[in-house]
């Protein structure tokens, strides 16, 4: 069957924004007197809302600050980061009209709600997406494939049919294991594993040079 929807990634994909999330709380970690672990922000990629507050308020921070106390520190100062510069990635409002006019559209991302509706409504795009999913809303984040497949669920399409463009490597792992077409566009500071990138169908350098034809090829 042909691809009928293509499900996106928001982080890394549509906006330039895993080196904030990054940059956010590592100060607010170092603010508290915690600790970044040599692993941290691969762990951070993927994670619900409800995942990486837990993980940073019991291993990075020893209970200095509760999960929902760090969840709405650093959400709230991602929303004023937002709302200084919100930096897009190259062609991503043109590639989600363009894909519109062929495809059903999904999102499916590990940001928090708040954050996905600011993002949607300053590329003037809402309207253009059939369903969107915060891992915060489903009860695994990625690598596990519960956003991906609310999504498809939302979109009323078989995940099979469906086409996931995504960055990180848990990202992938996650739409390979709802069932999907797995496209990649790897974020140059953040590569994704050579595990999660064997699992994709193709690898794209940037959104610009993919097309609704060359989705379409796909079965």
């Amino acid at each position: 069957m042909p691809v009928a929807a293509i499900v996106f990634d928001m982080d890394g994909v549509l906006i330039d924004t895993e080196p904030i999330w990054e940059e956010v709380r590592r100060d607010y970690i170092a603010e508290l007197n915690g600790r970044w672990l040599a692993d941290t922000q691969d762990r951070f990629m993927g994670m619900s809302t409800a995942e990486w507050s837990e993980y940073t308020s019991k291993d990075l921070l020893d209970g200095r600050r509760t999960p929902d106390e760090v969840a709405e520190d650093v959400i709230s100062r991602m929303a004023a980061r937002y709302a200084e510069h919100l930096p897009l990635m190259p062609d991503a409002v043109q590639t989600v009209h363009r894909f519109a006019e062929r495809f059903t559209l999904g999102l499916a991302s590990s940001s928090p709600r708040r954050l996905i509706d600011v993002v949607l409504d300053h590329m003037g795009v809402t309207e253009l997406f059939h369903t969107t999913v915060s891992t915060e809303e489903v009860a695994r984040g990625k690598p596990a494939p519960d956003g991906y497949l609310a999504a498809a669920a939302g979109l009323g399409i078989a995940p099979e049919r469906c086409a996931a463009i995504e960055d990180s490597s848990n990202g992938l792992r996650a739409a390979y294991a709802a069932g999907m077409t797995v496209i990649a566009i790897p974020h140059p500071r953040y590569p994704p594993a050579p595990d999660a990138l064997a699992l994709t169908s193709l690898v794209a350098e940037s959104l610009g040079v993919l097309t609704p034809e060359r989705i379409a090829e796909f079965r």
